[in-house]
């Protein structure tokens, strides 16, 4: 019985990854510029950028992909990412090649100037 308990679990605990893995599997956003936010719910300076990547987020909606990653949650992602630190945050241009990372907080001004960098320039009326 002990086995039967073991196996099922080890197959939830099985599915919980590959669904993980399937979530993020479109990251980077094939033919958007994206940025990926690695962090933790529970992070101090993760919980101060959430509402600065909520806000861009919407900015940004059909311009760019602002993706936040829990790499608590999903552990698999640290390790494909290459993420050593929380928060890691990662920029990938159209073709889906990594052009800028910066590991710990980065403000909103910081996000907003290296998408113009690369070519996604904040939409007007948008400011602050």
């Amino acid at each position: 019985m002990a086995a039967i308990l073991v196996v099922l679990l080890g197959f939830e605990m099985a599915v919980c990854a590959d669904s993980s893995n399937e979530k993020y599997a479109m990251v980077p956003v094939k033919d958007k510029v994206t940025m990926v936010d690695l962090g933790a719910h529970k992070c101090i300076p993760c919980k101060m950028m959430a509402p600065i990547l909520e806000k861009l987020k919407k900015e940004y909606k059909g311009m760019a992909a602002i993706i936040f990653i829990d790499v608590w949650e999903n552990r698999s992602q640290a390790g494909r990412f290459g993420v050593r630190a929380i928060p890691t945050q990662i920029f990938f241009n159209k073709t889906g090649k990594e052009v800028y990372r910066h590991v710990g907080f980065m403000a909103e001004d910081a996000i907003v100037k290296q998408l113009g960098k690369m070519g996604v320039n904040r939409p007007t009326g948008k400011k602050g």
